[in-house]
């Protein structure tokens, strides 16, 4: 169902959430209002966005004082590092360091140098060497011990680098969302900030290269409690049930599919792909196209061999291929399950929808919100055109352009037969950007993640419980109560 114009008068700035968002999906901007005291003293703080697609850095600031514990936050600066995410370099550990490297330059004007050794500095990754570390730990520790050692190398209060867990990666998207929707703490009108009446808790959808993300707060008793997590922020405690698909990020499910083709096609050359459009043809070396964990090998095969993909534009084959490599069966007896056999209880409230949500349904103009029947036809249309018409009529680059079908009809897949959202599609907003007006200041409303410095208790003292009895309280570089 279409936002009123009021509604999408009232979401109107924004933050892009990375998406192949991947790790930490989003962060939040605050802007300092002038009826604010602030100190004379700010304080800074910087974290590596290490994605699977690509590492962003981000620097913040606050001031000294805290609203219930948790700190008010603002972001400063935002470098998008060169080159592809940092487990691309899996066999050029060093190359990932030296990567690095043009960001943190950049950073050493904006502090004061009398702040440099206090100013902490974190990296976090996430599917992307979630993915590495699968398929080869010895890699993975050794990118990480490389971009320790180039941040080592400069004069900042380095607090680490490791690799998020998708249960951290997706309760970090719904701390970002409702920061930034004044879920948490507003600005009163008479000064200072307020918890506000009435607030509204959304839940946020995120979508990567190599893991998606769902996190809400339900409505219902939860049955699984090693599903939820609790962050208490501004003095107030939630329950958040998040749960992260790995291998089921956009990138790895085209590449999932397109194995899947390969073994249903037997002996068969070239292989029929009918999410791809009449007249395109791709072709793949099988050692390309077996290089992730996220698909079984043959056991025996000829990486330099090549398998060619053709296109037949058949949207409703696309569907159901797309189904059978999406596990459904798993939970076709279960009432509370996404999909996969994964628990989850069913979903409530409003969401934003991010990253390859995002930018796959804005493409095809089914953003922010469009009616199940509109989303429906226009994907089923927009997967018959053939490749010639396409070309005529869209600059984008091919990789990209050929995707969008197969990305539109797995996206539907996901919300509707796994999330469930097939009597509250309304209630989902595709979103590139998340604020209120007048909070995102425009030089800073992209790119962006947060998530960790509101969770990182060195600097702004929040509690991050797990919602299961006598667990270990969380000891990692964002979670760690000091």
């Amino acid at each position: 169902m279409k936002m009123s114009m009021a509604k999408q008068a009232a979401m109107a700035a924004v933050v892009v959430v990375m998406g192949s968002m991947a790790v930490i999906a989003l962060i939040l901007t605050l802007v300092q209002h002038h009826s604010v005291d602030l100190p004379q003293r700010m304080q800074y703080g910087m974290v590596f966005d290490a994605g699977s697609t690509h590492t962003s850095l981000y620097m913040y600031r606050w001031p000294g004082n805290k609203e219930n514990n948790t700190g008010v936050v603002s972001q400063m600066l935002v470098c998008d590092v060169d080159g592809s995410g940092i487990s691309s370099y899996a066999r050029d550990p060093p190359a990932a360091g030296l990567s690095l490297r043009k960001c943190l330059d950049s950073t050493l004007a904006v502090i004061p140098a009398n702040q440099l050794r206090e100013t902490p500095v974190y990296l976090g990754a996430t599917a992307g060497m979630r993915l590495l570390q699968l398929q080869n730990q010895t890699q993975s520790d050794q990118v990480l011990e490389q971009v320790t050692k180039v941040i080592q190398g400069y004069p900042f209060d380095f607090r680490g680098a490791r690799i998020l867990s998708g249960m951290e990666e997706g309760a970090y998207g719904w701390i970002t969302t409702n920061y930034l929707q004044e879920g948490f703490i507003k600005h009163g009108f008479e000064g200072g900030w307020v918890r506000p009446k009435g607030r509204k808790i959304w839940g946020a959808l995120d979508m990567g290269g190599s893991s998606t993300q769902i996190a809400f707060t339900p409505s219902q008793p939860v049955r699984d409690p090693a599903s939820t997590l609790g962050p208490k922020l501004y003095g107030y405690q939630y329950e958040v049930y998040t749960h992260s698909y790995l291998c089921y990020g956009k990138e790895q499910t085209m590449r999932q599919l397109q194995v899947h083709l390969l073994k249903m096609s037997g002996s068969t050359r070239p292989v029929n792909h009918p999410c791809y459009h009449l007249g395109d043809n791709l072709t793949l070396t099988l050692g390309d196209l077996y290089d992730s964990p996220c698909v079984a090998r043959p056991v025996t095969f000829d990486p330099a061999s090549v398998v060619t993909f053709t296109g037949t534009s058949e949207p409703l084959q696309c569907l159901n291929q797309i189904k059978n490599i999406t596990n459904l069966s798993a939970c076709s007896l279960a009432p509370d399950c996404g999909f996969n056999g994964v628990y989850q209880p069913p979903v409530s409230g409003n969401f934003f929808a991010f990253s390859a949500y995002y930018y796959t349904f804005d493409f095809l103009g089914l953003a922010p919100q469009s009616s199940l029947s509109q989303a429906t036809t226009t994907i089923d249309t927009f997967c018959k055109r053939t490749w010639s018409s396409l070309k005529k009529e869209y600059t984008v680059k091919d990789k990209y352009l050929r995707d969008y079908c197969a990305s539109a009809n797995y996206i539907m897949t996901v919300l509707l037969d796994g999330y469930k959202f097939n009597q509250t599609w309304g209630n989902i907003y595709f979103q590139r950007q998340i604020s209120t007006i007048g909070l995102v200041p425009k030089k800073y409303n992209d790119d962006v993640i947060w998530g960790p410095f509101l969770q990182n208790t060195k600097l702004m003292t929040a509690q991050w419980i797990p919602m299961e009895k006598n667990s270990e309280s969380c000891k990692t570089i964002v979670c760690v109560v000091t």
